[in-house]
């Protein structure tokens, strides 16, 4: 773990745009108790060092040299536990289109979180190690079929539930992907409905019965980008609050404090130093 560890920090700080990566690496010093984390895309998280918890009872554990796959869903409690040397992660994002190699996907277990869980073998860290290594170097026309070729090797590897990671393309997923091309845009209900050919109303009844709104949506969207480039990044609080749209800091931190049950100061305060 100690080798991708490294290859990953280097390609990182190398990086003259290291939020543009197709990877991110998440640390933590201290005790990390979030709640209601928002996945909205399929997600390989890999655990380096440290211990991560999935859910309100610890439905899934995950050591170093473990991964887990979340699919697009969204809300998901999780701890990231450090051990020894603290807890490093490296998290892979993936798009729906991702998997429509796969022309065969069997039906999706029940297990409330939409996840599994695997075992890194030595075929599977090669190729993240070489993900890693040349990320900076791809194109973003050309990491999607990486990101294709990873998921090919997994299913080649025995993971055969890789192809149930990309959750139904429902409604509020089409509406997330329009608020996620410019989350600090204020287009409203009318606009996106227009561009889903239905009426306004519709959509809001479709959403729901799907649980949602589009202004909650919204929210989650916003706070997800929030939490990301806390943990990912060394922007200020405010200027990532004025980026997700936010008018003011002091409402950033509300809304942030209520989804996530801890404020982004004491969100920072666990991360280790740069």
């Amino acid at each position: 773990m100690q080798e991708l560890q490294n290859v990953a920090c280097r390609v990182f700080e190398k990086s003259e745009r290291p939020t543009e990566l197709p990877f991110s690496i998440y640390t933590s010093e201290s005790l990390q108790d979030i709640k209601n984390v928002p996945v909205l895309k399929p997600l390989l998280i890999l655990v380096l060092s440290g211990i991560k918890e999935l859910g309100t009872q610890r439905e899934i554990v995950c050591s170093a040299g473990e991964f887990i796959f979340l699919s697009n869903s969204l809300d998901i409690d999780m701890k990231n536990i450090p051990a020894g040397q603290g807890y490093r992660a490296i998290l892979i994002e993936f798009e729906t289109s991702d998997f429509t190699q796969f022309t065969v996907q069997p039906e999706r277990p029940v297990n409330g979180l939409h996840y599994s869980k695997g075992k890194l073998n030595q075929v599977l860290f090669q190729s993240i190690y070489q993900f890693v290594e040349i990320a900076s170097s791809l194109p973003p026309e050309v990491q999607h079929f990486r990101r294709q070729e990873l998921l090919q090797l997994m299913v080649l590897s025995g993971f055969d539930w890789v192809p149930q990671m990309a959750a139904q393309f429902i409604l509020s997923h089409k509406v997330s992907e329009i608020i996620q091309r410019d989350i600090a845009a204020e287009i409203n209900a009318e606009q996106m409905a227009d561009e889903l050919m239905m009426s306004e109303s519709t959509l809001r009844r479709k959403l729901k019965e799907e649980g949602t709104s589009v202004s909650t949506l919204r929210s989650r969207i916003r706070l997800g980008k929030g939490l990301h480039l806390l943990q990912t990044t060394s922007i200020q609080i405010g200027r990532i609050a004025e980026c997700c749209g936010y008018q003011s800091q002091s409402r950033f931190t509300d809304q942030f404090k209520r989804l996530f049950g801890m404020t982004p100061r004491e969100l920072l305060k666990t991360r280790m130093p740069d």
